[in-house]
């Protein structure tokens, strides 16, 4: 079956169900709360979406909810694939190529990562400004279209002072995202590295969906939220912990972010 085909299959089946929206949101390991805030929210497992690929990572529910945030339609995808989950690229990428066919503009990444600057603590919240892509692959290789795409400026980070007027009070550094495959953490000598490179935080996803996203045309906000102190001892546990405790701020981020990323 051609991805072409699959992704003909997936939007007939979700557009019939959850229609259209501006918005696609993807949250990332333990950032699960923000689909029980949606209003009117229509919540689909993935498993019952074709094509879809349920994670086996815990703290990612797997679940679609299409509803309102903000004031604006929305499509929350709780739950993302990896690549050290053994899928390829065009696999972790698919949803974001049926958000684009469901109608969606703006997209909001977030991710969980792991502090490198030394001003970054867990429970930090990062808007990122820009990523190092570590990952060893690009998911636009062999596409068909105008690969090429300017990475420039992959994020709307033009809308930072805007966002953090909104939410003047809850604290949002900035700083660049690195990616790496995963799923085992960083030795010591590679955060050194990554922070000679001039990362700020790293992280085992989400730069792909950018990627693809841009390629897409998409315009894009990236939001982690810091759950450890890279190089320092962790545990996925405590991240999703972390995640969980801490993630009600970056909600209410989110939740002020929509409507500047749809306008």
């Amino acid at each position: 079956m051609t991805l072409s085909y699959q992704l003909k299959e997936t939007v007939a089946c979700l557009r019939e169900r959850v229609g259209e929206a501006g918005v696609g949101i993807i949250l990332g390991s333990g950032l699960q709360g923000l689909g029980e805030e949606v209003e009117g929210g229509l919540v689909i497992p993935y498993g019952e979406i074709p094509n879809f690929f349920s994670s086996r990572v815990e703290g990612h529910r797997n679940l679609l909810i299409a509803g309102t945030v903000g004031g604006r339609r929305v499509i929350i995808l709780s739950g993302r694939g990896h690549y050290y989950e053994g899928l390829e690229p065009e696999v972790i990428t698919f949803p974001v190529r049926v958000l684009k066919a469901l109608g969606v503009k703006g997209l909001i990444v977030t991710c969980s990562s792991g502090g490198i600057r030394d001003d970054l603590e867990p429970g930090d919240l990062l808007f990122i400004e820009d990523h190092i892509n570590l990952m060893g692959f690009n998911p636009l290789r062999g596409m068909e279209g105008e690969i090429f795409v300017d990475m420039s400026r992959p994020y709307r980070i033009d809308l930072y002072e805007a966002l953090l007027e909104e939410t003047g009070e809850v604290s949002l550094k900035t700083g660049v995202l690195a990616a790496l495959q995963g799923p085992s953490y960083e030795t010591r000598a590679e955060i050194r590295m990554l922070k000679t490179l001039g990362a700020d935080a790293v992280c085992m996803s989400t730069v792909p969906e950018v990627i693809m996203a841009r390629f897409l045309g998409m315009d894009v906000m990236g939001l982690s939220l810091v759950t450890n102190r890279a190089g320092g001892g962790v545990s996925h546990e405590e991240v999703v912990r972390v995640a969980m405790e801490k993630g009600r701020e970056l909600f209410r981020v989110i939740k002020r972010a929509v409507p500047l990323l749809e306008g």
